[in-house]
Order: C-alpha cells, then structure tokens, then sequence
C-alpha cells in the first residue's frame, strides 16, 4: 500500500480514502489503523478529514500513561501489562514514543522490536513514534493517533512516554491515569520530588522491587505522598512494587487493579469529565496556536509590517498598538 495525495492510500489499483480507512480500523483492520496514525503523525491536509471521521467513534477507551526517568523498565512494564490486558479479554493499543533518529527523522529505539512477544496477536497493535524535537516526552501526533485505537475499539491505549527525565510531565495531561515508574538505587525520590513527579502521579510503580533498597523506595514514596498536602476526597496514589522482567508474580496484577480503581474514582468524583474537558481545550488551543503561526509566517517582510515598524521607530505609535493592527489583519 501506497501514499497518494489528497489523504487517500493505494492498495493494488484501487485508492482507499479516509471514510474506508475509519470503516476499516473499526472492523480490526492492522493496516487501517497504520494508515491513519501515518497520515495524523505526517500533518498533512487529511488530518482535518481523520479527526472529524474518528470523533463519533473515540472517547471510550481508558488512556493510560507510563513515564519514569531512563532505566526504569518502562518498556518491560508495558509489556507486562499488555500481557495482563489480554489475559482478561481486553484488547489493547500501545504508542511508545521513542527519540527521533538523526537521519530519518524516525523512531530511534523501536518498542515494536522489544515487545515483539505480541506482535502477532490481533487484539494488541504497538506504534513506534518519533518526537521529531516535540518536546514534553510525547510526539506531536500522538492526541491523533490516540483517536484512532480509541475508534478501532482498543478497551486499553497505554503510552509509554520518551523517557528523558523531568521534561517529559506532559503524558499528565494527555492520560486518564499516570503510572510514574521508578527504581531503587537510583536517586529516584529525590529526582521526583525535584520534578514534580509526584504531583502528576496517579498510580506510583516501583520496578525492580527485587533490588536492594526497594523497601526503602516505598517507604520513601509513601512519606513524599502522605505530605502531599491532598484535600478530602481527593486520590491518593498507591504505591505498587513490581518486578516486570518476570513471567508470573510480578506485581502486575495489583498495578491494574490500581488503574481500575483509578477509573472508577474518575467516574464517581467527576474528574474524568474535568480531565477530559482540559484536554480537548488545550488541544484546540494548540492548533489555533500553529493555524495563528502558519498565518504570522505569511506576513513576515510584508509592507503591512513594515509600514508598522516605521511607525514604532519614529515614534508614531507603540509596539503593542502596532501588534493589534497587524493581528487585525491576520
């Protein structure tokens, strides 16, 4: 399957548009699901006709975010839980944003080859995606891409963030529910409580719990919450010990029993509603943002501005003043 302009893809002769893609995704369709996240993440002209096909079908699936400094075993986690999903019937999305590479401006590291154990199960789709200088730990495209595993009917869409440390707080306010992961012999309590971790903490995960010093990650982690400052009726995070690498009493369990009582406190107190709403806002705001920059561009060196600015130098008006002509006109 090719691209070919206009938002369509051509499989043999036959040019597919972006009603047959969404049609597609929803029936379980891979290739689909592919073609659609490559047209949000690319930005192109079809993104509009993407985003209006999947908003009558997304909003059900529970978002869940994985951040953590580097070496936490973010990516074994999230294997762990995709193996935990499926063994309960659910089926599940995973986008793990990795560093751009340098020359293709593509995924660098690739989760898609270090959760290779569920490549070829039909209920699990896993999408590597570049940041491409996005900063925060996400990828620009990924509130798109969220769309459409929510529109092909994935119950669970889990998003393992870059992992660069105390920029990547972002995944807060794209997720429904936060797992902040961290390990002992690390520094980890200090470094959260510098980054502000744990005040976007929904669930607080400690990997590798079968190190040295794991209990006193936990008992370190439960002092930091409890002086959290939490007003009544508020959530608190549980603190949950894991060791992913392993196939079976691994803790795993208790994160999604965590996670889930995560949901229903979101449901019963409102929250969700709140989160959900924040979200859409701040995404509106962003492509306002980049449709008001794409149209400042345009006026760069025009003679609109430069009458302007020959104004403002020789004292005839004040740059504000000058600002709100030119977005007059803009």
């Amino acid at each position: 399957m090719t691209d070919v302009p206009g938002g369509t893809a051509v499989r043999g002769r036959r040019a597919v548009g972006v009603p047959e893609l969404v049609a597609g995704a929803r029936d379980g369709d891979a290739r689909s699901v592919a073609r659609l996240i490559s047209l949000v993440e690319d930005g192109g002209p079809a993104v509009r006709e993407v985003a209006a096909a999947l908003a009558p079908h997304a909003g059900r699936a529970h978002v869940v975010g994985l951040t953590g400094p580097p070496g936490v075993g973010k990516s074994t986690t999230t294997t762990a839980l995709v193996r935990a999903h499926r063994r309960a019937g659910r089926r599940v999305g995973v986008l793990a944003v990795d560093p751009s590479s340098p020359f293709s401006g593509g995924a660098l590291l690739g989760d898609r080859v270090r959760m290779g154990d569920h490549a070829g199960d039909p209920g699990v789709y896993i999408r590597s995606m570049a940041t491409r200088g996005h900063l925060g730990g996400l990828a620009w495209g990924t509130p798109q891409a969220l769309r459409v595993l929510d529109a092909a009917g994935c119950d669970v869409v889990l998003v393992e963030t870059v992992g660069v440390g105390q920029s990547e707080l972002e995944i807060a306010s794209l997720a429904d529910t936060t797992l902040v992961l961290l390990a002992p012999g690390m520094g980890d309590g200090v470094q959260a409580a510098k980054a502000g971790i744990l005040e976007v903490a929904d669930v607080l995960v400690v990997n590798q719990a079968d190190r040295d010093g794991a209990d006193r990650t936990v008992r370190d982690l439960r002092a930091m919450t409890a002086l959290g400052g939490r007003g009544d009726g508020a959530w608190r995070p549980p603190i949950c010990a894991t060791v992913a690498v392993r196939e079976a009493d691994n803790g795993i369990d208790v994160v999604l029993e965590a996670t889930a009582a995560h949901r229903r406190w979101l449901d019963a107190s409102g929250e969700g509603h709140r989160r959900r709403t924040g979200r859409a806002a701040r995404e509106i705001e962003a492509i306002a943002l980049t449709g008001l920059r794409e149209r400042m561009a345009a006026v760069r060196g025009s003679a609109a501005l430069h009458a302007l600015a020959q104004r403002v130098a020789a004292g005839a008006t004040d740059p504000f003043s000058a600002a709100d002509a030119l977005l007059a006109q803009v």
